[in-house]
């Protein structure tokens, strides 16, 4: 008996199968990730349509209980046309996608992270869209908002994992003031004055990700990612014994170029 729904969906992975089909991997908000295929990929009405980071309206059928999804669809928002020449903000976008598809697990619906994901793709497209309209001054704005907004959509996901960051007070004094570090044991904020001898085993908290107000620099976003990266690493990859994924390293690599 064939079982069909319809929903949402950010396309994370798509790779082809011969000349008419693709394997296709979805983020959904009710259903959460889900791996299929689907057919006619040739056909020009659907060479746009799984492109990575689209949102598409999709449908999803399958022959049986616990068969291979099918899907296809229509394009509900293609978040890459807005970045197609800026870079960093399309590997952010693909960054994005492939944390998606290598840390959640089949079948767990994350609707708040599926609704920030989406949040953090439309706005920046907004923020290449306001980019081509006032010129190449702006795209240091991009992105230095994208880049914050990025940093902080990886600490969602950590949270969305079980493995979130705390950076409600020192874990030594237990005061919210000068927080600097974290403790790369227990995920936990430590003060300038609480980190003690112990200072050079923490990691740097950079500012930045304690307030929305401020955006950061490349040397503190790059703070960011090893903050990130080490417990993305430690709490996830590590447990798949597989690397974190090759594009966020070659993001890094870009932020690196804005120092020099």
């Amino acid at each position: 008996m064939s079982l069909e729904k319809e929903a949402p969906a950010l396309v994370v992975f798509t790779s082809p199968m011969g000349e008419k089909a693709a394997r296709i991997h979805l983020f959904t908000k009710i259903h959460g990730l889900l791996r299929g295929v689907t057919y006619g990929v040739s056909h020009p009405s659907n060479r746009v349509l799984w492109q990575l980071g689209n949102l598409v309206k999709t449908r999803i059928r399958q022959r049986r209980e616990g068969g291979v999804p099918i899907f296809s669809g229509e394009v509900l928002e293609i978040y890459a046309i807005c970045l197609f020449d800026l870079p960093l903000a399309l590997d952010l976008v693909q960054s994005i996608c492939a944390l998606i598809n290598t840390t959640l697990l089949e079948h767990e619906a994350c609707p708040f992270l599926f609704d920030q994901t989406v949040y953090v793709l439309t706005t920046l497209c907004d923020l290449g869209k306001r980019r081509v309209s006032k010129g190449e001054a702006s795209i240091g704005f991009l992105n230095d908002q994208g880049v914050s907004l990025y940093l902080r959509w990886e600490l969602l996901l950590l949270e969305t994992l079980g493995f979130g960051l705390d950076f409600s007070g020192c874990a030594v004094t237990g005061k919210q003031e000068e927080l600097a570090y974290v403790s790369p044991r227990t995920g936990r904020a430590v003060s300038k004055s609480g980190a003690g001898i112990w200072r050079d085993r923490l990691l740097p908290l950079p500012a930045f990700l304690l307030t929305e107000a401020e955006k950061g620099d490349p040397l503190l976003w790059l703070e960011g990612f090893r903050l990130t990266g080490y417990f993305l690493q430690r709490h996830v990859y590590d447990q798949y014994h597989r690397p974190i994924p090759v594009i966020r390293h070659r993001l890094i690599e870009r932020i690196k170029a804005l120092v020099r």
